[in-house]
This record gives structure tokens, sequence and C-alpha cells, in this order.
């Protein structure tokens, strides 16, 4: 953008961007909207929702990590944290049914951020978990799952 081009309302004022692409949209008047800008947007958006992913897996796989490797400071608290965690991973999954597809990565990539916090909470060597998530997705989510 030179020193000459104002800014675009995308840049400006992002709010009011989407108020009114929304209203373009919903007018049927492409021709007027920001259609690149709202790709990507809607791209981004997508990103969002697998990170929310990650992020529930990360949270749920430390909180099973503690639980199994420091069986003796297990608390209230973590079990609620892991009961948290299934019904929001739950709920998101449902939510966003495609996100399945990605299973798979999302737990590797919450495994290694979960290995990373736990190594971080409990003072333990990070060689001391398993490289590799020990339990699949079906086993993560069983409410009558308590790693021992």
């Amino acid at each position: 953008m030179s020193a000459r081009t104002k800014p675009s309302l995308y840049e400006r004022d992002f709010y009011a961007w989407t108020s009114e692409q929304a209203a373009l949209l919903r007018a049927r008047d492409l021709s007027s909207a920001d259609l690149d800008n709202i790709a990507e947007e809607l791209e981004s958006m997508g990103r969002s929702e697998k990170r929310e992913l990650v992020d529930r897996l990360s949270i749920l796989l430390l909180h099973l990590l503690k639980w199994r490797f420091q069986p003796g400071l297990r608390s209230a608290s973590w079990r609620l944290s892991v009961e948290e965690q299934r019904y929001r991973l739950a709920d998101h999954l449902k939510d966003n049914p495609s996100l399945k597809a990605t299973l798979s990565e999302a737990i590797a990539q919450g495994y290694n951020l979960a290995v990373i916090g736990c190594a971080r909470e409990t003072g333990l060597e990070k060689k001391a978990f398993p490289a590799k998530c020990p339990w699949p997705f079906e086993q993560i989510m069983d409410a009558t799952f308590w790693p021992e």
C-alpha cells in the first residue's frame, strides 16, 4: 500500500468489514463483496477449529499423562479436567464432524504439546513419556478409562 492509498475497510475496521460483507452476501450482491478476503477469513476459521481440536486434545492428554505418571498426586481437579475436556472434545466434534478425518494428526500434535506441558508441570524428563500417544482416540474419550 502506497502512502497515498487509503487502507481498505478490511484493514481499518475488521468488525465493520464483517458486517458489511454479511449484508452484501445476504443481498446476493457478490459483485460488491470482497470475495478474496471472505475466502481467506473462511479458511482461517477452519484452521481455528482444527487448532481448537488440538488444544482440547493436548489438555486432555496432559491430564491423562499426569494421572498415569504421578498416581500419588491424583486429585479431583485432574479428574474433573479430564471429564471436562472429554465433554468439550465430543461437543466440538459434533459441531465439526469433518474434523474426525484429522484425528490422527491432531492427536500427534496434541500429544507432543501434552508431553512438553507434563514435563514442565511434573519435573519429569520428556523422555520419561512414550514417544507417541499410547492410547487410541476411542480410549482417550472413554469415560471409564483412567490410565494406570
